[in-house]
């Protein structure tokens, strides 16, 4: 077989490939011979088909087969024996020459084949990259005790509605009459808020609830009909207040203190206070460390100022997914797209270089961190290590979010080794200023 190399640009390069007869006549045979064993034709034994009726039923399947496996062959040598980084895999030229597909035959083939470029980054203190030093302001202390308290609050009777408030209502519309309903005033339309605003037990008023209630969904579990019969229904009902259920903080007492920090950690309110600056400061100490992250990897992509074949790529990426997108569809998330692909080429070779290597403790300490902050989310702040640790090991056994964290561990440990080669440009700012960087 021949093979002709068009190098189109630095990245980008053609191949044309010239198969004759000999070079696939032998598989072709091959496959002709497999299908003879295995054909069951009715007439004749298994194996003892006529080569002739093999090579009428077979043949085409067999030339096609034999000369798509000598070509891939081919192409993998020609990749190996040549050093070829390769972005993705070979893709058929757009202007591939007609053949005719006869055995005996000679064929000629193109594919378009694409480089990842070589990188070269060196890094030095001279490099400086801004660091967040995160002030805990008296403002934001104030703002962790309330989101705390309030995620360790319930709902108590109420005179007045307010806008975060809930009411207990029945509604009425001729026969139709549906009673103890809940109604959470924040998902109330705005438009329609100031008819509940501000109501007390006992109020009566008419409301449009399709005005109110602008999710059919949420309307029809609220008058406890089916999402197809609420459609039918007329809009205006007679709504009759209950009772009115407002949301109230925790008070600072030692139970409260046991429910958030543990049984006995807390004692006062000054040690209550005490706790929560320590748990803003952790929080943003994360949030600085992530900003660092995500800033680094902007300055190390920039720096290195990569040149991917992009119009191959994306082309690539069509033909691999076989029609789950549009090119309408890659253009559109693209900018995105090529920056992590350009950073996740970057991060490789900064992990050879500094000899970053990642071990299944690391995997496990990650996921173990995604789980409590899970459970965090549902107030649980005190979850025993075996219970994490369990989880955190269904969370690595799911494909997905295995290869999340992952992802995860290689980036932090590649700008870990990072941080240690820079200077860190290190930047005081206050929660409140944090918060609006970009």
């Amino acid at each position: 077989m021949k093979i002709e190399q068009n190098r189109i640009d630095d990245l980008n390069l053609e191949l044309t490939l010239s198969v004759a007869n000999e070079d696939y006549a032998e598989a072709r045979k091959k496959k002709l011979n497999d299908f003879r064993k295995k054909a069951e034709i009715k007439g004749f034994r298994k194996g003892m088909v006529p080569m002739s009726l093999v090579e009428k039923m077979y043949g085409p399947q067999a030339l096609a087969d034999s000369v798509n496996d000598v070509i891939a062959e081919a192409l993998n040598n020609y990749i190996r024996e040549n050093n070829l980084k390769v972005l993705g895999e070979p893709l058929p030229s757009e202007d591939n020459p007609q053949n005719e597909w006869v055995n005996g035959n000679d064929f000629t083939f193109k594919f378009d084949l694409a480089q990842n470029p070589e990188i070269s980054l060196e890094l030095s203190k001279e490099d400086e990259i801004v660091y967040y030093t995160i002030t805990a302001t008296e403002a934001a202390k104030k703002e962790m005790k309330e989101n705390i308290l309030k995620q360790y609050g319930s709902l108590e009777e109420g005179k007045k509605a307010k806008a975060d408030d809930f009411i207990i209502v029945d509604f009425e519309q001729g026969e139709n009459k549906v009673e103890g309903t809940y109604v959470a005033l924040r998902s109330v339309a705005e438009a329609a808020k100031a008819q509940f605003v501000g109501v007390k037990a006992g109020d009566v008023k008419d409301i449009n609830v399709v005005e109110a209630f602008e999710n059919e969904t949420d309307r029809a579990a609220m008058l406890k009909v089916s999402k197809e019969e609420v459609a039918s229904l007329e809009p205006v009902w007679k709504m009759t207040v209950k009772n009115v259920k407002t949301f109230v903080n925790a008070p600072l007492t030692q139970e409260t203190f046991d429910k958030v920090f543990g049984e006995g950690v807390v004692k006062s309110e000054e040690e209550f206070d005490a706790k929560v600056e320590e748990r803003l400061r952790a929080e943003y100490s994360q949030e600085a460390d992530f900003r660092f992250n995500k800033d680094a990897r902007a300055y190390l992509v920039e720096k290195a100022d990569v040149t991917v074949a992009e119009k191959f790529l994306k082309r690539w990426i069509y033909v691999i997914n076989d029609g789950k997108f549009t090119m309408e569809d890659i253009e559109k998330d693209w900018d995105l797209f090529i920056v992590d692909y350009k950073w996740q080429m970057i991060r490789s070779y900064l992990m050879e270089k500094y000899g970053v290597k990642i071990e299944e403790a690391d995997l496990l300490a990650s996921a173990k961190g995604f789980a409590a902050y899970q459970f965090a989310m549902y107030g649980m702040n005190n979850v025993p290590d075996e219970q994490l640790e369990s989880f955190a090991k269904n969370i690595l056994a799911q494909e997905e979010q295995g290869r999340r964290i992952l992802d995860q561990v290689e980036n932090e440990k590649t700008i870990a080794a990072v941080r240690e080669v820079v200077t860190l440009k290190k930047k005081k700012i206050s929660v409140e200023k944090f918060r609006e960087l970009k």
